[in-house]
């Protein structure tokens, strides 16, 4: 991998356990890594309990959306790592995969989300410490 390494979450709604992978990322690496985030079947708005989540670690989603899921995010994409959308996440050849099973917050009180959004920043911590060690 050369340049600037570039890192897909995907799940089903891009609303919740995605919004805050990217959030991590974005937090953690700045601009060492190009960050994208999308659903196979995007919700209208980002889950508001994600939102508070992810402010009470001082980072803000409020400015990001969902976004569906298009073959060119993939294709410019390194790693592509899918949450708990199964058969709805499309497999595009040559990519680096990781499949995350998270609960999905979606109706999920602030204390599940907290636990989601602390065990998102654990596997983001990891899979950023993977990518520096193979530039």
């Amino acid at each position: 991998m050369s340049g600037k390494p570039s890192v897909l979450f995907v799940c089903v709604h891009n609303a919740g356990r995605s919004q805050m992978a990217a959030g991590w990322l974005r937090h953690l690496a700045g601009d060492s890594v190009e960050v994208r985030s999308a659903g196979s079947a995007p919700a209208d708005q980002v889950n508001p309990v994600a939102v508070e989540a992810m402010r009470e670690v001082g980072i803000d989603l409020t400015a990001q959306a969902p976004t569906r899921l298009t073959w060119d995010a993939a294709q410019a994409s390194d790693v592509i790592v899918t949450m708990g959308c199964g058969d709805a996440c499309p497999v595009f050849p040559g990519k680096r995969y990781e499949d995350w099973q998270l609960t999905d917050p979606a109706g999920q009180p602030l204390d599940v989300v907290r636990q989601v959004r602390d065990e998102i920043r654990t596997r983001v911590e990891a899979l950023l410490a993977d990518l520096r060690r193979h530039r």
